[in-house]
């Protein structure tokens, strides 16, 4: 980590709006440019990808007047949420990304005078470089001045914000079960198509049943509407022209881990785990559901900020994102951290983009390097599947130079 510093210690208030400014103006340029289709999210034609960072747990409250946590005590004098806006602004000049997916915690509600005024300044540098961004809600975003219900709705309503309230006329479970859809590289074969579908889920906050204790969990009526969601898709995906033999791949965001995520050992995971899984005292069947849907490659959760892991459960990715707020619980010493996925289209040899061909995942630290890293120091090697239109499992693989970790890997047959 640097000699235990990370990259924003102790910033007086003025040098730290210089920087913001600056990050605001160069991120804002970064930004232009990027292709967009219906839904606002497309591939890039140049590169035929499209790229997620995901920020979990920031745990917001009053900006400079909130302080930082579990952070080393020569980091504590000017530590505060504005550490946390200026990572914001390092990981997304640095990645660029195509889309940012806030997945719970935004805003620690207890500690905040003006729930939405806190949304807004969490929130702000997504909003301030232009980037297209979506959010699900965790278990201490409504405790403060706005409810669940308000909280969502608040979210919906900001600039840039993809994020949706629920479905139209289904009765559903929570606030904040939606989906989007990523089309293919504008003017080819698959450019009017999504062909990765995000599917985002409210994954409650505490049990409401006076014999259960504990977190929440997603509920039946969530089930359904994400099952159905995903087999419309599907259906759309392989009988429109022009048809597909074999799903476009889905992602899906939420907070609270599902209990599954305590099937892994150290042996078959690809991170940390330095914390309990706290996930629901109950299995209300929803990685069952997953596997069931066949299309879902990888789920990405926050919540136990110390635990940033992904492994491999019946042919899906389970995956912590890290804590990323400096006013959220850490370890001193330990970099907070934000998780990027890197969605890649496969090209033709005359040049066309076609269906997704891998997806990847790392780590941004903000660290005085904003290190990419994948945690575990693995050298195992990228196994290339030469496949198209039929999906290989072949388990988390990863770069011993950067270790980043392939969740889903093909070629053209």
């Amino acid at each position: 980590m640097g000699g235990g510093r990370h990259g924003l210690r102790r910033l007086p208030l003025l040098l730290m709006i210089l920087f913001l400014a600056a990050a605001a103006s160069s991120g804002a340029a970064a930004g232009k440019g990027k292709e967009k289709g219906a839904h606002g999210l497309r591939f890039r034609r140049e590169s035929g990808t499209f790229k997620v960072v995901q920020v979990a747990d920031m745990h917001y409250a009053d900006g400079r007047a909130t302080g930082c946590e579990d952070v080393l005590p020569s980091q504590v004098a000017g530590c505060s949420d504005l550490n946390t806006t200026a990572f914001l602004y390092r990981v997304f000049r640095a990645e660029d990304p195509d889309l940012v997916v806030f997945t719970g915690d935004n805003i620690y509600g207890a500690d905040s005078t003006d729930a939405a005024k806190s949304m807004d300044a969490a929130i702000a540098p997504a909003i301030d470089m232009k980037l297209p961004w979506a959010a699900v809600i965790g278990n201490h975003d409504q405790e403060g001045t706005l409810s669940r219900e308000g909280v969502m709705r608040h979210l919906v309503g900001m600039k840039n914000s993809l994020s949706g309230l629920n479905p139209e006329g289904i009765e559903i479970d929570g606030y904040g079960n939606y989906n989007l859809e990523v089309s293919g590289v504008e003017g080819t074969s698959l450019g009017e198509k999504s062909v990765l579908n995000l599917y985002f889920l409210d994954s409650g906050d505490y049990s409401t049943v006076p014999s259960i204790n504990g977190y929440g969990w997603i509920k039946a009526s969530q089930q359904v509407w994400f099952q159905q969601t995903s087999s419309s898709l599907q259906r759309k995906y392989m009988n429109e022209t022009p048809k597909q033999n074999q799903p476009a791949p889905g992602l899906v965001f939420f907070h609270i881990p599902l209990p599954e995520f305590s099937s892994f050992t150290a042996a078959n995971f690809t991170g940390v785990k330095q914390e309990g899984i706290s996930s629901a005292s109950i299995n209300s069947g929803f990685f069952a559901s997953m596997v069931e849907a066949g299309d879902v490659k990888a789920a990405f959760i926050g919540h136990d900020h110390i635990n940033d892991f992904c492994g491999k459960l019946t042919g899906i990715q389970l995956c912590y994102a890290g804590g990323f707020g400096y006013h959220a619980y850490g370890k001193a010493g330990w970099s907070r951290r934000a998780r990027v996925v890197s969605v890649q289209l496969e090209k033709t040899d005359n040049g066309d983009w076609r269906g997704v061909k891998s997806i990847k995942t790392w780590k941004r630290l903000d660290d005085p390097h904003l290190s990419t890293i994948d945690s575990e120091g693995d050298a195992r090697k990228i196994l290339m599947v030469v496949t198209h239109d039929v999906w290989t499992a072949n388990g988390a693989s990863c770069w011993n130079s950067v270790q980043q970790c392939v969740l889903l890997d093909g070629n053209l047959r």
